[in-house]
């Protein structure tokens, strides 16, 4: 029987995807909505077809829903499951999308972070209070922690996740949609790297011997 969703982190039938793939894979539609809402009016002089989604917001979101879909199905394709965390990103671009397309409203796809990141952070601090540190299913092919780790990490990136999500409502509310773009890509991406650096030392406390062959 096929397995939709990705195995357990301790399952040794887990198959995993090469690193810097899998990073291709989560950040690549993100790179594209960036690309085609900076570049929209550029790309609507050479692919009429996209005009007619509307401004470049409109062609980003569209654009930005089929590279979500190709990169779930390469995941498919190369594991025969499908990653949990960009599975509901992923869900959440489709419906906030889909909603921003048809109502021709920006405010839909704007809140899609705010949603994604609230569900993130619910989830994994939900998980913490039914004893299940639910970030190993992200980072277990990175790190190997001890379970008092997984806790720690897990409640400090539901923290987290739960700032991102405020900090999105208060950067697309107070700013231009070009300027909220502009910190979706770069701005998001070096707090993420820079809370996951501050986490090293709490990583190398816990991080567990590889077993030796």
């Amino acid at each position: 029987m096929t397995r939709l969703l990705e195995r357990d982190p301790s399952d040794p039938k887990r198959k995993e995807l090469n690193p810097l793939l899998k990073l291709v894979l989560e950040l690549g539609p993100l790179m594209v909505f960036f690309f085609v809402n900076a570049r929209g009016e550029w790309l609507a002089e050479r692919f009429p077809a996209l005009a007619a989604l509307g401004g470049p917001i409109f062609m980003a979101t569209g654009l930005f829903m089929a590279a979500t879909v190709i990169a779930l199905a390469v995941s498919w394709v190369l594991t025969r499951t499908l990653p949990i965390m960009p599975l509901v990103s992923g869900v959440v671009v489709l419906i906030f999308g889909a909603l921003t397309l048809y109502l021709h409203n920006e405010t839909f796809i704007k809140m899609k972070p705010t949603i994604v990141n609230t569900l993130f952070g619910a989830i994994l601090l939900g998980g913490l209070a039914f004893g299940k540190s639910l970030l190993g299913y992200v980072f277990d092919s990175a790190f190997k922690l001890d379970a008092e780790g997984w806790r720690k990490l897990t409640l400090r990136w539901g923290l987290f996740f739960l700032f991102l999500a405020v900090v999105n409502e208060v950067v697309w509310r107070s700013f231009s949609t070009d300027a909220w773009v502009a910190f979706k890509v770069w701005g998001i991406m070096p707090i993420t790297i820079l809370f996951t650096m501050s986490q090293m030392p709490l990583i190398m406390r816990h991080s567990l011997e590889e077993p030796t062959k």
